[in-house]
């Protein structure tokens, strides 16, 4: 296929090298993946949009070089919104047009930080990141989640489920923007001791890999300024291609592996059961005056 220009919601986009293959077990080229992203463009978006993006690029595929790339690098067609953070100028995924021409620039993992541009140091959710010690262990990150979901649900808080695309999970509980990081690491930090406490044999708070053992390591850390997690419906530069996807409490009961959501995959599923991540959008109003009685008491133990 040779190079063309795509006309995206009304913008001319340059697609280079289409044939190029991206994912090479599988076969899966720049046009493949640009096919996926336009599937899940809806739901992607609503998640990642007013963010900073941080992205890893993949210029010659998985197999290649891998570029980080938080700022605007030469001349960026005039419609890709950007805002000026520290005297650089920032991606912002708001479109469709824009994820398109990410992906023939060659990013390939799309990684968004947990507060908006406009609210800075204010994250939109707290965030359990469940670290297996190894891809075989899947099966703990599950139990240990749904421990986690049980500790949530007597806070009467909601808690979102999704796979990570490497061999984790992560639990969203949604909640206004009104926090600083400060207090929202509080709760996060006192989640995770306590599920430590609970479950001691499985689960550890150790930062150092090599002292983990077998534990599934809760990183309550990672919540905070200028860090980043995969977008939901994001694909991880990994050779099955798999996908950050947010699943139902019911699937992590029956049973799930990151490797049934791959590029592959995650279409036909979002078609047929939409975006199972609304609840983060849609449910954090609910819980301004639940979280201030939580920081309280998280407060009064320090």
């Amino acid at each position: 296929m040779k190079e063309f220009t795509a006309k995206v919601e009304g913008k001319e986009v340059a697609i280079t090298h289409p044939d190029r293959v991206i994912w090479p077990e599988l076969g899966i080229t720049k046009w493949d993946y640009i096919g996926y992203l336009t599937t899940v463009a809806p739901y992607l978006l609503e998640h990642a949009k007013d963010r900073m993006l941080m992205i890893w690029r993949y210029p010659e595929g998985i197999g290649g070089r891998r570029i980080e790339e938080r700022s605007v690098h030469g001349a960026p067609p005039d419609w890709v919104p950007r805002v000026m953070y520290n005297d650089k100028q920032r991606i912002l995924l708001n479109d469709t047009a824009t994820l398109v021409w990410l992906a023939n620039w060659g990013a390939v993992e799309l990684h968004v930080p947990f507060d908006t541009y406009y609210r800075k140091d204010y994250p939109t959710d707290l965030v359990l990141d469940l670290d297996p010690p190894d891809e075989h262990s899947f099966d703990l990150a599950a139990e240990v989640a749904l421990r986690a979901k049980a500790v949530l649900d007597s806070l009467s808080l909601t808690s979102v489920p999704r796979t990570s695309g490497a061999t984790g999970m992560q639990i969203y509980v949604p909640i206004e923007p009104a926090y600083r990081f400060e207090e929202a690491r509080a709760v996060n930090r006192f989640l995770a001791e306590y599920l430590q406490q609970q479950l001691p044999a499985k689960v550890t708070l150790e930062r150092v890999v090599r002292r983990r053992g077998n534990k599934l390591y809760v990183d309550y850390l990672q919540l905070w300024r200028g860090r980043t997690m995969p977008a939901p419906y994001a694909v991880r530069a990994r050779q099955a291609a798999t996908v950050a996807t947010p699943v139902s409490w019911e699937e992590v009961e029956r049973g799930i592996q990151p490797g049934d959501f791959t590029i592959l995959t995650v279409p036909e599923r979002v078609e047929r059961l939409g975006d199972l991540f609304r609840a983060v959008t849609t449910e954090k109003h609910k819980y301004a005056n639940r979280l201030d009685h939580i920081i309280q008491f998280v407060k009064g133990r320090t």
